[in-house]
């Protein structure tokens, strides 16, 4: 396998069709659980995501899995939609699974760590096929020709629980990393509820310090433009892909300032809201999220954004999201302006304004050191799973423990929920 470095002489390597089988057990009743496939994730179950999905009306006829079974997300192999299961249940009837044939050639959390390796991700996307790139399709006679690493059965037992010790140190890091940021984020809230207190705060119509954007841009078709999407629990504004005028759908788009205040048109109520930095500026959003230019000799836009997380702002929010179902609730703008809200004098908003961007700062190196300890992750992973970094004599220390519950923090924190995930793209 050219796509591979050299692996240890006493390694077996041989196509998938040798040592998977390909199964199709339908579910009867479709009262198992349900599953989903991510790539960052693995496979994991679906009550546990927090964002809108589509539901079937009966699950009857779904493919059912068990534990160690590989699960091929068949329109999303490209992506990394390949993990093997550590939970029985259901899963579309789009996705292939593949069992082994003999349970004793593989440790499946090795086949796990093997299969959503870069290296073997990018042979997915290579043997896909289909029209564009969101349509590539991973068909089970290109799954099952690509080769398996096989290190003796001993080895894989040994390599996973060696990456598992790392996999809870690095967890550990993450985690710690994290709290940090939820500190600091309590704290400017600390200062804002003291602002709150004092005797000159006055309680105004959101109107009277706020305006929002009402004016869209003239869309140009050959021009390229950034629009942006929103995570929500105020974890700020990520950008999609940059895109011509002409392709942008029908919406009505609006430019973006720094320092504007953008609240999400559909998940406000999850607390979808943000300040637009210097990186946010000249870029577009859509008429799902509302824009509020602040009137800076009343409020200024961090105190609001911090006011808006708050119990009390979180209350309003929800009181103007009103929707028929589920998390369908729409943001009302106009009434939103008609409530009243706290205003603290400005002094103490400033307070406010120059901790966020001193919390703004820390998050951003934070975010780096987290980036720079997943790719050793992945580094780390790529030369143990191939044998480059042999861990035979590798033995866990008094330190070297693993707490599963631990291991979540290992996701990323942005594929949680967002916005693009939760049905919000372009029209």
């Amino acid at each position: 396998m050219r796509w591979l470095p050299a692996m240890p002489e006493h390694w077996n390597e041989q196509r998938a069709k040798h040592f998977l089988l390909r199964i199709d057990e339908r579910s009867f009743t479709g009262q198992e659980d349900l599953l989903s496939v991510s790539n960052v994730y693995g496979v994991f179950p679906r009550k546990h995501i927090k964002k809108r999905m589509m539901t079937a009306s009966t699950y009857a006829g779904y493919r059912i899995c068990q534990v160690g079974d590989i699960v091929v997300k068949t329109l999303g192999a490209w992506m990394g939609g390949v993990a093997a299961t550590q939970f029985s249940g259901l899963v579309s009837p789009a996705y292939d699974i593949y069992r082994v044939r003999k349970s004793e050639d593989f440790n499946s959390k090795y086949l796990d760590y093997l299969l959503r390796t870069h290296a073997y991700v990018a042979e997915y996307h290579r043997r896909s096929t289909g029209v564009g790139v969101g349509f590539l399709r991973l068909y089970p006679n290109q799954f099952l020709d690509i080769a398996l690493i096989q290190p003796p059965r001993p080895e894989q037992d040994q390599i996973v629980a060696y990456l598992q010790v790392q996999d809870a140190h690095i967890a550990r890091f993450i985690k710690t990393k994290r709290e940090l940021i939820a500190l600091m984020a309590e704290q400017r809230g600390v200062l804002a509820e003291r602002a709150i207190a004092s005797s000159e705060t006055q309680h105004l119509r959101l109107d009277r310090v706020v305006s929002l954007l009402v004016t869209p841009i003239i869309r140009e078709p050959e021009v390229t433009y950034t629009p942006i999407g929103m995570f929500n629990r105020g974890r700020g504004i990520f950008h999609k892909p940059p895109t011509e005028g002409k392709h942008l759908g029908d919406s009505t788009f609006f430019r973006i300032e720094k320092g504007d205040l953008i609240f999400s048109g559909q998940f406000a109520w999850e607390g979808a809201v943000a300040v637009a930095s210097a990186e946010d500026d000249g870029c577009i959003a859509s008429h799902r999220y509302p824009i509020a230019k602040c009137k800076r000799n009343a409020v200024t836009p961090e105190y609001l954004y911090t006011f808006f997380l708050s119990k009390a702002g979180d209350l309003i929010l929800n009181h103007h999201s009103r929707g028929a179902a589920g998390r369908n609730r729409p943001l009302n703008p106009r009434s939103l302006l008609k409530e009243k809200v706290p205003v603290p004098p400005l002094h103490l908003q400033r307070e406010v304004s120059d901790f966020y961007y001193e919390e703004l700062a820390v998050r951003r190196e934070i975010e780096k050191e987290i980036a720079l300890i997943r790719e050793y992750r992945d580094r780390l992973i790529a030369d143990v799973i191939t044998g480059q970094v042999d861990v035979r004599g590798w033995q866990p220390g008094p330190d070297d423990m693993v707490d599963d519950a631990l291991l979540s923090a290992l996701g990323d924190e942005n594929e949680e929920v967002t916005e693009e995930e939760d049905g919000d793209g372009e029209d």
